[in-house]
């Protein structure tokens, strides 16, 4: 496993290096379409290492929280357009409410079926409800974008702790409720979080909907406060109890139904969490899911040992896909000598 640093960082970049982002962008964008296929840019992207090695080859800072939000907003400038049969819908803060309707017009322009829109529609909805309600570990989602191919997707979004000036990336491909994620990228490692995506949640994930089902979920949270067990914290401030009723006369079939149900989030579910548990016994993952945090792990083996074949093939990966771009000898030197560097500092975690 490795790890990626994420400290939240405001401002913008600047145009300069945005327009020269796309410069570098576009031949090694095209150079992987065309070796390998649409398919591999949405696996690659799923990949947090290779990710994060594209957003500095790129130019971008190594550590800052802006690698996902710049680099997403890059290529989505790069690939919609009509050299690429790629798009990508969504982004950080109001154009993330925009990805809908970002969706059904690239979608369109691409071609797609009135069935893969709706599965597509369908794919980011759930992995903003995955990442806010389902797993609740202290950051607030502010970024989410999709990018898709006629078949293939990957979400990419991002959380912010403003209290502790962090933040997270969420990589998610052909999501699914149990075990979604192709990586999740921090610094810092929770000692207890709300995960009911795990796999052994999934007591917690049935018990949940059988209390939302037979209408027994309203619950007396006062008495939670005197258990050594639970801290205020824990305690949702405030519940929609009329989505649950919602969710109640929907009686819906699956966890995934219940939490794309309008107005059904982190109060809620965490609430009726806590009722699985308290009343249940039905207890759900309070451990951390994230698999990366940055320097690319410790030398150590803390908080994980370096994966040192996986970085070792994407800075391979990332170099002969530079020398075969079509750029000027400088932006290759330019960009081979960054890749040195980021080969160096992985040495030094030997």
């Amino acid at each position: 496993m490795n790890s990626i640093y994420l400290p939240l960082h405001y401002g913008k970049a600047p145009y300069w290096l945005l327009n020269r982002m796309k410069k570098l962008a576009r031949p090694i964008l095209t150079l992987i379409i065309q070796e390998y296929g649409e398919k591999e840019v949405i696996n690659r992207l799923s990949d947090p290492i290779f990710f994060q090695s594209f957003s500095n080859v790129l130019g971008f800072d190594w550590n800052s929280s802006g690698s996902t939000t710049v680099l997403t907003g890059v290529l989505k400038s790069v690939l919609n357009t009509d050299e690429f049969d790629l798009r990508i819908a969504g982004g950080k803060g109001g154009n993330a409410l925009k990805t809908v309707e970002e969706i059904e017009k690239f979608a369109s322009e691409l071609g797609i079926g009135e069935r893969k829109r709706v599965e597509l529609i369908r794919a980011s909805r759930l992995s903003a409800k995955l990442d806010s309600a389902a797993l609740q570990d202290g950051y607030d989602l502010y970024h989410h974008t999709i990018v898709f191919t006629r078949k293939h997707f990957v979400v990419i979004q991002q959380g912010m702790n403003e209290s502790l000036r962090m933040a997270r990336r969420y990589h998610l491909k052909d999501i699914s409720i149990v075990e979604p994620h192709s990586g999740i990228i921090t610094q810092r490692f929770e000692n207890s979080v709300m995960d009911l995506t795990a796999e052994n949640s999934g007591e917690a994930r049935k018990t949940i909907l059988d209390i939302v089902n037979d209408g027994t979920y309203r619950f007396d949270f006062s008495k939670v406060l005197s258990m050594v067990k639970y801290r205020e914290s824990l305690v949702p401030k405030r519940v929609d109890w009329k989505a649950l009723e919602k969710a109640y006369s929907l009686q819906p079939d699956r966890f995934e139904d219940l939490l794309l149900v309008r107005g059904v989030g982190k109060g809620a579910i965490r609430a009726l969490a806590l009722i699985a548990e308290l009343v249940y016994d039905a207890e759900y993952s309070k451990k951390d899911p994230a698999k990366f945090s940055f320097a690319l792990g410790g030398k150590d083996g803390v908080p994980f040992p370096v994966n040192r074949r996986d970085y070792d093939d994407v800075i391979e990966f990332m170099e002969e896909a530079v020398r075969q771009a079509e750029l000027s000898d400088f932006e290759k030197r330019s960009l081979l000598e960054r890749l040195a560097k980021l080969s160096l500092s992985r040495s030094k975690t030997r």
